[in-house]
């Protein structure tokens, strides 16, 4: 990864008021996490780390599919989280519908949103199958890592 990618992460982190960020390739790894000195970000050694959730690298066509993490919450239901951070979009383009609504029954290759992460558009699929019962983020917001977008009830 050149420098320049790195600026333009923090840049991004700062624009959206994202805490943290972490990032695997082939043969690197990267985690960024806004401290309480001023707010800039700090990279902190490999060793450091928490396992990842792997996110498949964006391809050409801006469609990525990206493993998401589907832990079973108290009440039964399932949270879609984000595997990235970036900006969410509920819809291919403005003038479009949305992907899912609440009540929508989604499986697992249902693309539920889109989240675009420096300057790339990567859908997100529901990797899972149940009926949307709530969408926890609105349209055009920022996301975290790990962040729940949408609860599921599997079916």
């Amino acid at each position: 990864m050149e420098l320049k990618d790195i600026k333009a992460i923090i840049d991004l982190m700062k624009k959206n008021s994202i805490t943290e960020f972490e990032l695997e390739e082939k043969d690197s790894k990267l985690r960024l996490k806004r401290g309480l000195n001023g707010g800039a970000p700090v990279a902190q050694p490999a060793e450091d780390m928490m396992p990842m959730i792997p996110v498949a690298a964006p391809i050409t066509s801006s469609i990525a599919s990206a493993p998401v993490s589907v832990p079973v919450a108290n009440s039964g239901e399932i949270d879609i989280k984000s595997p990235m951070i970036g900006t969410l979009y509920r819809s291919p383009s403005p003038e479009s519908a949305h992907y899912v609504e609440v009540g929508a029954e989604v499986n697992p290759d249902t693309v539920v949103c889109i989240i675009e992460a420096m300057k790339v558009m990567n859908e997100i699929k529901a990797e899972v199958r149940g009926v949307i019962t709530q969408i926890l983020v609105e349209n055009g917001k920022p996301v975290e890592f790990g962040q729940p977008m949408f609860k599921v009830r599997p079916l």
